[in-house]
């Protein structure tokens, strides 16, 4: 696994000149775990977006390895980082392993054309994320949390250093949330990938996150490792809730409770 240095310096970002992200500086730790969390609208998918040459910056820099991402050659940049969106959409018709085939296309050249090691690295994906079976069911055909599913393992058969993923776990039941949740981890620990990813719930994020980003108003309020970032505090800064936050007992990370109006004072 080779090392790599993605971040970004003085980051602005916007749509349509409505300012999203503003003055932000971040540096994702090579070879770990970083998810990045958030109320609605506070640019986490915006600034996952600059990270992966989707959204180029109104002011700063997101460079990889000391190079500006829009630098790169659209397949040399597919060969390091590997992205899946929020919303993926499949061309019609398509089945499930030509889909998860696709992630392997930014390894094909003039002088390269399909191997074995294409082929292992679509039916992995495949078993990892328990969509071998339905390999030849066409895309439009699956369930919200099967499509889902299909997609993380064509992000997993790209095999690239660097994982970007928004919200994973939309459109999957609690179960199917954990196993890909795990599957990641397993990913970062066996292989070495760096993933960065965007989920709205808390307490998956601080059991699964290595290096913790919250955000608010499209400006980092705290980073660092889940236990010296979730507080009471942060939980009121970031997201005007109040809470406690106590140890979770099963992977002992910070777990956070809410209050709400209408369970009595703790």
């Amino acid at each position: 696994m080779t090392s790599h240095e993605l971040r970004a310096d003085g980051l602005a970002l916007g749509y349509e000149g409505r300012r999203v992200v503003d003055g932000l500086d971040v540096v994702v730790p090579d070879g770990r775990v970083t998810v990045i969390v958030g109320p609605n609208a506070c640019g986490k998918s915006t600034l996952l977006r600059a990270f992966a040459r989707l959204l180029r910056p109104e002011a700063g820099v997101v460079t990889l390895d000391d190079v500006d991402v829009h630098r790169y050659p659209s397949k040399q940049l597919a060969t390091k980082l590997g992205l899946l969106p929020q919303q993926p959409v499949a061309p019609e018709g398509i089945t499930v392993a030509d889909l998860v085939g696709r992630g392997r296309f930014p390894r094909q050249g003039l002088f390269r054309q399909w191997t074995a090691d294409d082929d292992a690295a679509v039916a992995h994906a495949l078993r990892s994320t328990d969509t071998l079976e339905i390999a030849d069911r066409r895309v439009e055909e699956l369930s919200g949390g099967q499509r889902q599913r299909v997609w993380i393992a064509m992000a997993l058969a790209q095999e690239t250093d660097i994982l970007l993923l928004d919200e994973p776990t939309t459109f999957l039941d609690v179960t199917h949330q954990i196993e890909v949740l795990d599957l990641l981890h397993e990913l970062n620990r066996q292989r070495g990938t760096t993933v960065v990813m965007v989920l709205h719930d808390l307490n998956l994020a601080a059991r699964y996150a290595d290096h913790l980003v919250v955000m608010s108003a499209g400006r980092i309020v705290a980073e660092g490792e889940p236990r010296t970032v979730i507080s009471a505090e942060i939980v009121r800064t970031a997201f005007g809730l109040e809470a406690l936050v106590i140890d979770d007992p099963v992977s002992h990370s910070p777990m956070v409770v809410p209050k709400g109006r209408f369970h009595g004072a703790v």
